[in-house]
């Protein structure tokens, strides 16, 4: 599956950052990495261990990748989030979204998810934060919020230092709002206020991060992940210290984000 080369290209701290014509060739792009990387690390040690973001703004990002031939079987798949209660059979459930896009069209070796239903919230982030320890995360393949979250991590919450591996958070209007731009949802009043989330030192301890980010809704999120100052009040820019993060964009998501004279 062949993929046309980035329009542009930089490096914001260790950051780098692809920008395609488009999302289709931004999923593309992004697909072929990840495929060789996840292919490299099964040949290495004989299996993979990958986080999934489930959102809209990994839809070519997925389509591409189950054409990519990978030896799935040697895969563990996680997620990163789920509604507080939320059954795994609710359209907007995160655990449907990758069954649909992922895990019902390739046979992934093991998939472990989060017991969003469980009545002990305290005892299934423990639980999964065990599954993730277990050994290191090769890769998490990820989005940045509107309001520049990763995962769940949104401003009010997010922690660089957190403690804790998964916990359970209380989701900010703007990060609800993003679940009824998306289409998730018709109303604010409808989304749900809290959820289970992988924390930050997650994704700062995995080997590597594949950050997919469409759409000119994500434009002023991608800028303050490039130009503002590292700290929590944009979660993302705790990217520029990944030791090996590749940020793709499409010319929507891009359109501010060279708009910096300090980059």
């Amino acid at each position: 599956m062949k993929s046309s080369p980035p329009v542009q290209q930089a490096t914001f701290g260790r950051l780098a950052v692809e920008v395609h014509r488009d999302r289709s060739e931004l999923g593309r792009a992004a697909a072929n990495a990840c495929a060789e990387y996840i292919q490299s690390v099964i040949t290495a040690r004989g299996e993979a261990r990958v986080i999934f973001a489930c959102a809209p703004s990994q839809d070519e990002f997925l389509e591409a990748l189950v054409r990519t031939g990978l030896d799935w079987p040697r895969v563990t798949a996680f997620h990163m989030d789920e509604y507080v209660g939320m059954p795994a059979t609710s359209p907007q459930s995160f655990r449907r979204y990758l069954r649909e896009h992922l895990l019902d069209r390739v046979p992934v070796g093991r998939f472990l998810d989060l017991d969003a239903e469980n009545v002990d919230l305290a005892a299934e982030c423990a639980r999964y934060a065990n599954l993730l320890d277990e050994k290191p995360i090769d890769l998490i393949c990820l989005g940045i919020g509107e309001n520049g979250h990763l995962a769940f991590n949104d401003p009010p919450v997010a922690d660089f230092d957190d403690p804790v591996r998964v916990k359970t958070v209380e989701l900010e209007d703007i990060c609800r709002q993003q679940q009824v731009n998306d289409g998730w949802y018709p109303a604010l009043d409808a989304v749900p206020r809290h959820a289970l989330t992988l924390t930050l030192p997650v994704f700062r301890d995995a080997r590597r991060l594949s950050v997919h980010v469409p759409g000119p809704r994500k434009a002023a999120a991608v800028r303050g992940t490039l130009h503002d100052a590292i700290t929590t009040a944009c979660p993302a820019t705790l990217l520029r210290l990944h030791p090996a993060a590749t940020l793709y964009l499409d010319t929507a998501s891009a359109a501010l984000a060279f708009s910096d004279s300090s980059a």
